[in-house]
């Protein structure tokens, strides 16, 4: 799936242009499109902070006003610090990634505005804009620059079409225990605890296996983990043969 248009209104440095790049290449993204940047285009300054992310910076389409660069999308959402006097839905970044996925998966194209770093987004700006984006963010420092939020839109993209995981183990040579296994460390532990007179008085012995069982499974054994245990049970009681009882 192709990824949102990026569109930096009138950025004053080539640093911001570059590092924006570079956040947009991490996360996939390739259509970079600026309007009426300060310093002009191309820029040195700003393919050198790209670092390495050259397949955006030769992409970039150059605009004179903000209307052309939003010509031929279909939904676009605008970045703001602060709230402005229209009526338009405010997402959050998630909300505005999930919204620009369901654009795109109905073929159609989504972009988002970024404005400049001292004043942002003019009203004419926000206008073109079907919605607006605000992050929630410490409202005592709401400061954000804007390689820094081209990297949050970029990554909240990312994030809504991942499928990756959100824990996983690597296993490298080994495997997640089966039950089977479990099982046999089991009745080889409590045989010997049994033994040793540790699973005392009867009664009380169902719910110590519970919580000694109930222990094991949430450490989450490997392989490896349930033949290292057995093998300490057997050191430990190696001493002591089966049918000579617990030592006094």
């Amino acid at each position: 799936m192709p990824g949102p248009a990026v569109i930096l209104v009138a950025p004053q440095l080539g640093e911001n242009i570059g590092t924006a790049a570079r956040a947009m290449l991490n996360f996939g993204l390739t259509d970079l499109r600026i309007v009426r940047p300060r310093d002009g285009w191309p820029n040195e300054r700003a393919r050198a902070a790209a670092s390495g992310a050259d397949i955006v910076i030769d992409g970039v389409k150059l605009f004179e006003r903000t209307e052309d660069a939003v010509a031929g999308l279909d939904y676009v959402i605008a970045t703001t610090a602060r709230a402005r006097d229209m009526v338009k839905p405010i997402f959050t970044p998630s909300t505005a990634a999930e919204h620009m996925r369901r654009v795109f998966a109905e073929e159609g194209r989504a972009g988002l505005l970024f404005g400049p770093e001292r004043t942002g987004l003019e009203n004419d700006d926000i206008a073109l804009a079907d919605a607006l984006m605000m992050v929630p963010v410490n409202p005592a420092f709401a400061s954000l620059n804007l390689a820094q939020c081209v990297l949050l839109m970029s990554y909240e993209w990312h994030k809504a079409g991942d499928t990756t995981p959100g824990a996983r183990i690597e296993y490298q040579q080994t495997r997640p225990a089966k039950k089977e296994e479990l099982l046999g460390f089991f009745e080889h532990l409590e045989g010997e605890l049994d033994r040793f007179g540790f699973l005392k008085p009867p009664e009380k012995r169902p719910s110590m296996v519970r919580n000694l069982r109930n222990m094991f499974q949430r450490a989450g054994l490997t392989e490896q983990e349930v033949r290292t245990l057995r093998g300490v049970v057997a050191s430990l009681t190696r001493r002591y043969p089966k049918g000579e009882g617990p030592p006094e």
